[in-house]
């Protein structure tokens, strides 16, 4: 493939974080192929894998996964930008918080509370909704058995749900997803109850596959 037909194929943006959040990046996309004149696709990614496999040129990836990967081949992965949330609570600085979040009935009011209450976590590879929260633990010289039960739920959605339907007492959410879900679901704010914040954080960048870097 020549040089002058890569230029001209569409960029390929994936996002591989909460399917709610795909809006979002799909439009910081579509601006991006605006300001640099090339036609651009988005999709939501499945797996790291087609990000490593060259099918995605651009991916939206949990901070966490972009460690792994830099340190697995910093070849792989190159650093592009970090997206600024508007709301107060962030400062103008690229970070977020890891939200916890409890029923509204719920006699909770910190996380210091929460010992022996039962947790949800979404995934071990997740760093606002596992790795943050163990770390946490670590500072208070606890650990996972802080929890009375603990469930993998398998993605941040599906933790606000077990505990909406009071199937766990608490979990940790990405404060930008718990954002954007609330202005699509404004109800759920007399549902649930942020009892605490963890971090913040810097938030999940926007990254470019080495590959692409060297054509």
């Amino acid at each position: 493939m020549s040089e002058g037909e890569y230029r001209a194929a569409p960029l390929h943006f994936a996002n591989f974080l909460s399917s709610l959040l795909q809006e979002t990046y799909a439009a910081i996309a579509t601006y991006v192929g605006q300001q640099i004149g090339s036609e651009v696709v988005s999709s939501s990614g499945y797996s790291l894998d087609e990000f490593q496999a060259e099918q995605a040129d651009v991916g939206f990836l949990c901070g966490l996964l972009y460690v792994h990967l830099r340190v697995s081949s910093a070849d792989q992965v190159e650093l592009l930008a970090a997206p600024v949330l508007r709301p107060e609570r962030y400062q103008w600085q690229p970070r977020y918080f890891s939200d916890v979040v409890v029923r509204q009935d719920s006699a909770f009011k910190s996380f210091a509370d929460l010992r022996g209450a039962s947790w949800a976590y979404n995934e071990e590879a997740s760093h606002s909704g596992y790795n943050l929260v163990q770390y946490s633990l670590l500072e208070r010289q606890e650990n996972a058995s802080y929890f009375g039960h603990t469930v993998k739920s398998g993605a941040h959605l599906q933790s606000l749900q077990l505990v909406l339907d009071g199937q766990v007492d608490a979990t940790a959410i990405d404060s930008h997803l718990l954002d954007v879900l609330l202005l699509r679901q404004p109800q759920l704010a007399s549902q649930l109850r942020v009892i605490d914040a963890l971090g913040p954080s810097t938030i999940p960048p926007s990254s470019r596959r080495g590959a692409y870097r060297k054509r």
